[in-house]
């Protein structure tokens, strides 16, 4: 009697097709049930606090000289996903762990960027408005980087040699459009209550940021923790992990440098590049993949979180020490890398002029 029961519930659920599942699916599947919308709630809420530190007119300003952002976003949405793309040929990544390292690469700034940037004098209002912007401008080239840099190993893709996991593989953009689309309206809701409520909205952005990002680390940790085969994945994700963040810092510094932006803003830059957004990479992950496709997903937003953190705070504790133990005589670290030749230039000039001047005063034979 009681296996008829069985066979019955068996034939009645078409949802999630529990019958063909293990143990571990299924438990899998009620976790990422009770903890997907936490998780989605809580980004909200950062996103609402986030929206609540743009002032329009400073917005403004940037957008009139926009060279910052313009570097920024290059870096985010230009050269991260290559990076992640060459990563992953590097390693020889199979399809799910790819577009793991693919996601995380193609994600704009996150919280962590705004939090160094502070520690090292940053220029906080490019800080907020590149994570800002490269949150909004994320509805449409995650999706787009997604396509061009997936297209030879997942579904639907004509590449004999590809993997035979990739059959199996397809990059839900609807799903992945839906996620980014909706924090949009926090951020836009944060923008009006600062402008409506200004003093409202700094408790809020307080409040917020510290809940959400506590809420959220919890969450994110106590779920790839439980997530059972989450870390089973490829080993090679905990190297590009570790490699990954680092590159990013280098190359958004880097760029920054030869384009002649003050250190402020070199620094600022570095950290937006290197410091992606992670929970938008999990909440993604989440809500748009299949669990036995999660499993070998989970684990790398957690990897480079982590490790952006430690290499950002090592970042930020070298830069201290400099500062600390710099000599008054030194160019300040806020001055601009082009200063350099105007300082020169302008020393020239000084020494020139006091040499002609000791010139004339010297009396002639």
């Amino acid at each position: 009697m009681g296996n008829s029961t069985n066979i019955q519930k068996c034939e009645n659920n078409t949802i999630g097709n529990e019958c063909n599942m293990t143990a571990d699916e299924i438990f899998n599947k009620n976790l990422m049930h009770n903890v997907k919308i936490p998780l989605l709630a809580t980004l909200l809420l950062i996103m609402l606090s986030m929206g609540c530190t743009v002032d329009l007119k400073k917005l403004w300003a940037h957008c009139k000289r926009p060279w910052g952002l313009a570097i920024g976003v290059v870096c985010q949405f230009g050269f991260m996903p290559l990076i992640a793309f060459i990563l992953k040929l590097s390693f020889k990544l199979e399809p799910p762990s790819a577009i793991a390292v693919l996601l995380m690469g193609c994600c704009p700034g996150g919280v962590i960027s705004n939090v160094l940037s502070y520690w090292t004098d940053g220029d906080m209002d490019l800080s907020i408005f590149m994570t800002v912007i490269s949150t909004i401008l994320a509805t449409g080239f995650m999706p787009l980087n997604l396509f061009i840099y997936s297209l030879t190993w997942t579904q639907g893709s004509n590449d004999t040699n590809k993997s035979p996991e990739a059959s199996t593989i397809a990059v839900p953009y609807k799903e992945i459009g839906i996620t980014l689309v909706s924090l949009i309206i926090p951020i836009v809701f944060g923008i009006f209550i600062a402008r409506k409520w200004p003093k409202q909205s700094k408790i809020l952005l307080k409040g917020g940021t510290s809940v959400g990002a506590v809420i959220f680390f919890i969450l994110a940790v106590t779920t790839s923790l439980l997530y059972r085969g989450a870390w089973k994945a490829d080993s090679s994700l905990l190297a590009i992990g570790v490699i990954n963040p680092f590159i990013g810092y280098t190359t958004g510094f880097v760029l920054a440098v030869i384009l002649r932006q003050s250190w402020k803003r070199c620094r600022t830059i570095a950290f937006e590049t290197g410091a992606q957004s992670g929970q938008i990479c999990t909440t993604i992950l989440m809500l748009s993949f299949k669990p036995e496709e999660l499993k070998l997903m989970f684990a790398y937003p957690i990897i480079y979180i982590l490790f952006q953190i430690i290499q950002g705070l090592i970042l930020v504790t070298v830069y201290q020490l400099y500062k600390r133990f710099r000599k008054p005589s030194e160019q300040s670290v806020d001055s601009s890398p082009k200063s350099h030749k105007k300082l020169f230039g302008q020393s020239r000039k000084k020494k020139a002029a006091a040499d002609e001047n000791t010139y004339k005063m010297t009396p002639s034979d």
